[in-house]
């Protein structure tokens, strides 16, 4: 059956390790946590000598690491057999590697923990092996994360680490970096270094310090200035934003405001409701319902509709369909659309 990944990590730090491991899919992050997790925990320091082996994928071929898999452990309990970037081996598209697999996997040895892990790539769906492995090993497709589950994410993860976070922490990040969660996590990673996890709740003014996003001048920023028609500002940060191109590309600027204002036009349709199912249908904190209101009450509905045009001709134009100006010019020409 297909497992999750906190599903894993559960059992896993309930010292329950399974003999065959096959880790696929999209996001990375999940399938290096466990990978990490089995490399530094399966076995102690002393039997990991003699009994632990990491491969590569291209160094290896799916045949030689299930005649190691077979071998039994020395001096210890069990043998550990990891394949990184999995998606490399030679041999792994030919059936005949395929049916040695699904042998394999049929039956496991119980003292060999082996696993394979695959990077953006997938076993075929529709082969024997990807039955066999969803039925007798333990298996995750690691998808991408939707960008409105990433803040969530964020919170728990911190949590995880002992720390809490601020809300407007975790949008500053998450609207900085999006939902890669290698990156995410490493930067937070060098942040909580430098500070006591019981004296210190991670902060916007943190984030900017650490993690080198400009408190004031961010596209967070930038979405609240319009939001509150807040002119001078909004043309302070576009003025930044045209100095530090590299740091706020153009097409990244017009995707998260088409995101806030098809969040403004929910809001309209659904003004009446709560707070808390508000925030469920925009998929975001309630903390920032407030926010939304405040700029629904200074965008007309058929305001908002004309601005989402022209989010999506300034989208065009970021991709080089349309394009006349230069993309500083384009982002000056689209914050005066929102704005008168």
């Amino acid at each position: 059956m297909a497992f999750t990944a906190d599903s894993i990590m559960t059992e896993m730090k309930a010292g329950k390790f399974s003999p065959l491991y096959f880790l696929q899919g999209d996001e990375p992050f999940f399938i290096d946590q466990i990978t990490a997790y089995i490399e530094k925990n399966a076995l102690t320091d002393a039997e990991k000598s003699f009994n632990q082996t990491i491969l590569y994928g291209k160094d290896t071929t799916l045949t030689q690491v299930l005649e190691s898999a077979r071998r039994f452990p020395m001096m210890a309990m069990r043998q550990v057999i990891i394949v990184k970037e999995g998606q490399d081996l030679p041999d792994l598209a030919r059936k005949a590697s395929l049916d040695i697999l699904n042998k394999y996997a049929e039956n496991p040895v119980p003292s060999t923990v082996l696993v394979i892990a695959l990077k953006n790539k997938k076993l075929d769906g529709r082969t024997p092996v990807k039955k066999t492995i969803e039925k007798n090993a333990v298996f995750l497709d690691a998808k991408k994360m939707y960008d409105n589950k990433v803040p969530a994410w964020v919170k728990q993860y911190c949590r995880t680490e002992g720390y809490k976070i601020k809300d407007r922490a975790v949008n500053l990040i998450t609207e900085y970096i999006g939902n890669d969660l290698v990156r995410i996590t490493n930067e937070l990673e060098k942040l909580m270094l430098n500070y006591n996890k019981e004296a210190t709740e991670i902060t916007e003014a943190l984030i900017a310090k650490h993690i080198g996003i400009s408190r004031e001048y961010n596209v967070f920023e930038l979405q609240n200035a319009l939001g509150t028609k807040d002119i001078l500002k909004a043309n302070r940060i576009v003025m930044y934003f045209n100095d530090n191109p590299k740091s706020n590309p153009f097409v990244v600027v017009v995707g998260t405001l088409y995101a806030y204002f098809s969040k403004l036009l929910m809001l309209h349709e659904n003004f009446s409701k709560g707070d808390q199912e508000l925030a469920k249908i925009l998929s975001v904190n309630p903390y920032f319902i407030k926010d939304y209101r405040l700029a629904v009450s200074n965008f007309s509905y058929n305001k908002v509709l004309q601005i989402i045009e022209h989010l999506q001709e300034a989208d065009l134009k970021a991709k080089g369909i349309r394009a006349s100006l230069s993309d500083d010019e384009n982002l000056k020409e689209l914050v005066f659309k929102i704005l008168h």
